[in-house]
Formats: C-alpha cells, structure tokens, sequence
C-alpha cells in the first residue's frame, strides 16, 4: 500500500501544501477503490453505491481534495461473483494501488474479500446490513449489526402487532443463515415455539415463489397471525413480491418486514399491492431533516430526478466523510494510522442525531422501521436513538462471550470469560 510521506522525507521533495501539513507529489492521487457489482444479480442494489462513490469523491475535489492531494475513484466490476471479488479486490491493492476500499454488498462476496484485504493491510468501508459474527481490523462495518436492524424488527413484531408465527425467507448465503439462527433463538426465547417458525431459503435470483408463498399461507390456516422476516436479497425480491400480490396476500393478511429491499429495489416494482409491507433499516428517503434534504437534491441534481436515495448510500456516506476526516486528523492515508484516527470519528446521520465509530468497528446508528407507500416510499413509523452495533450478538451461547475492542485490547474475538483474545486466521 502506498502512503503519504513523512514531513521528513517530503522536505527534500516537491510538495504541496493544505492546512499546514506537507505531502509528496508524487504521493497524489490519493486512490479510492470501488468495489460493487456493475452486472449480475446484485446490480440492482450495487451500482447506485457505484454512483454514490462517484459522488462523494468528486464532492471532496471540490473542497479541495486530501492533503494537497486530488482523489482518483478507480472502479472495478466483480459482476456478482463471489470469487470474483476477491480477485477484484487483490487488483485495487496491487495493481491500482488503492488507499481505502468502498465496496461490497452481500456477505459472502464480503468474507471472500476479507483474507485478501488482511493479507495486504488493505481498509474496507463495507456498507451494507450483515449478520455480524466478525470483526476484522481492516474492516469498519458502516451498515446495521443484527441488534441495530432484525432484533428491533422482530420486537416491533412481536410487541407492535402481535404477531404469533414467523416465516424466515431468506436468499441462500451467509448472511441470511446466520441472522435466521440468531433470530430463531430470539424467537424461542421470547415464547415463540419451534413449530412456528417456518425457515426457507432459495438461490441467489430465485423467481418461481408460488410454492413458498403458499406454504406461508398455509402457516396462518389455524387463525394464528404469521409475519414474514425478509433476507431475501437482489433482484429475487421482484419475484417474491409479485407472486404475493397474485396471491391476493396483503400487508393487512400477512406482514412482511424486509432487510434488504429499500428505495432503489423497489423502484423496479409496481408497489400498489405492497404498501403496508414494512422494512427495517438505519435511513429512509423519506427522513425530513436538512441534511437530508441537501443530500437528495445533490443526489437528483447528478442522477436525475427519477433517482432515490437508500440506507447504504447513507453508511458510504457516513463512512466516507469519516474516512475523509480520518486521513485529514492522521495526515497519511496509512491504513494503520487512518484506522487509530478512525476510533471515535462522528458525523452527522442524515435522518437526525450523529454516528459515532466505536472502537469494535460498527457504528452507533438510530433504528428506523418503514412503512412502504404508494409512491414507492417510506413512511417512517418507528425511529430509535442511535444504537451501538455489536460485532458479537448476545443470543447465541457462543457469541455472547465475544467481545471486539480493536482501540484498547487489540482484539476482535476477546472472550470475556477466559480474559483472552481467540486468534483465528481469516480462511472463508
């Protein structure tokens, strides 16, 4: 990895000069790696945090850039191909030469990337909800943890509608197998017997739902209510959602709460048959708060008014301007100096209060539930202060143990029974 230059070794070179600090030349660009499907499966949600990037790094150029230095987005395409990520992102360290990764969307893509990233000393921002159940110091997780997104939605569920049976759809990946097992136990900790809880999972652009959809349906034919818990990712979600409005299954019938469908995935649906169908995330479009309202008018002015906004913009935008901030505090783009720097790190949400980066590399982020309207919108209908994330859920025997502390303990899997930090090699 490249870095800035000392003020020491700059003195014998030309520099350039911002804000009383001196860097090399020929240390500029400062390079931004983008790593997000631009085909495949996945660019349905992908290339808008392409675009997003893109955004963000012009933005910091017009205020002058990093140290003296411009920014320089270079775009790859790992075309929904979990490999292929990795190879994608070996090429941005070695070959592009990157400072900082933003990138990757599902988790599987995510752990393939993760041992390239550890190897090379690389830093990803990675932006999207997961399953927790990691903590890598090379990665500052900007999306929600399971306690900030699918615990709260479950509550709400379980408290707000009374909800007496639950059906876990889930795409068949890390992510939504890890989040359903934490969930279940939550589930049979809260009273919810085994029999009602209906688990599926289907590939990765899945389209025939008519089977599931009936199986769903036929969870509720005792009286009791049935809610759908949503980690269906991708363009799978199209299908699943038509095949509920054929089936005359309404929001009113049957509840869906979704993790992974936002303002961008429902852009490609006729939502008439969707609104009161809910979905949990850290951001709505919908939030009214002027920082939001700046943020989507700059975002409509550079895409078009047809373009919305969604919760993982927000965390590359949260994760992005810390960075930003980060490499300002640390004058080096030095992935072990910009991460100390990142310890700590706040900037405002856009939907109101402010993110803290805590030193186990998740953020502290309100919880907000929505309620898909007519428009293909959100109306807002609980919002939480902000929650901080938990690399390490409290619901599984094995995990409630673990604790992350990278500012302090140096330790991503420190057990706080036996005082140790659990050392495992990255090998997904």
């Amino acid at each position: 990895m490249k870095h800035l230059m000392t003020a020491a070794a700059a003195a014998t070179a030309l520099t350039a000069f911002t804000g009383g600090a001196a860097v090399a030349q020929d240390s500029c660009p400062i390079k931004v790696g983008v790593l997000h499907s631009l085909s495949g499966t996945m660019a349905i949600s992908e290339t808008t945090l392409k675009d997003t990037v893109l955004m963000l790094v012009d933005d910091q150029n017009a205020a002058g850039g990093l140290l003296g230095c411009e920014l320089e987005a270079v775009v790859v395409d790992p075309a929904s191909d979990w490999p292929l990520f990795a190879e994608k992102a070996r090429e941005l360290l070695t070959v592009h030469d990157v400072d900082v990764i933003f990138g990757n969307w599902t988790s599987v893509s995510r752990k393939s990337v993760l041992p390239v990233i550890e190897e090379l000393n690389g830093l990803l921002f990675y932006p999207v909800q997961y399953e927790g159940e990691e903590s890598s110091k090379n990665v500052f997780y900007t999306g929600a943890a399971p306690n900030q997104q699918a615990i709260p939605a479950v509550d709400y569920f379980l408290e707000e509608l009374g909800i007496e049976k639950f059906a876990l759809l889930g795409t068949d990946y890390v992510y939504p197998r890890t989040t359903n097992n934490i969930l279940e136990q939550y589930l049979k900790d809260a009273g919810i017997a085994e029999e009602d809880i209906f688990v599926n999972y289907t590939p990765f652009g899945h389209s025939d739902w008519s089977t599931i959809v009936a199986d769903v349906v036929e969870l509720g034919a005792d009286g009791k209510s049935v809610g759908v818990i949503s980690t269906i990712n991708g363009d799978a979600n199209i299908g699943f959602y038509k095949e509920l409005a054929a089936s005359g299954v309404s929001a009113d019938d049957i509840p869906v709460v979704a993790f992974s469908v936002g303002e961008e995935e429902l852009s490609g649906l006729d939502t008439t048959d969707l609104v009161g169908h809910l979905a949990a995330w850290n951001y709505f479009q919908s939030a009214d708060t002027p920082e939001n309202e700046a943020f989507i008018a700059k975002w409509k002015e550079r895409m078009g008014d047809e373009r919305v906004t969604n919760d993982p913009m927000e965390a590359h935008y949260i994760g992005f301007n810390m960075w930003a901030n980060a490499v300002e505090a640390a004058g080096t783009t030095d992935v072990d100096a910009v991460r100390t720097a990142m310890y700590g790190q706040e900037f405002p949400n856009l939907t109101g209060g402010t993110a803290v980066m805590l030193p186990n590399h998740h953020l502290a982020k309100p919880v907000l539930i929505g309620e898909i309207t007519a428009d293909g919108q959100f109306d807002i209908i609980s919002q939480t202060e902000e929650v901080p994330g938990d690399a390490w859920t409290d619901f599984l025997p094995e995990s409630a143990v673990l604790k992350s502390d990278w500012q302090e303990l140096g330790c991503g899997m420190y057990n706080t029974e036996t005082e140790t930090c659990v050392q495992i090699l990255s090998n997904y």
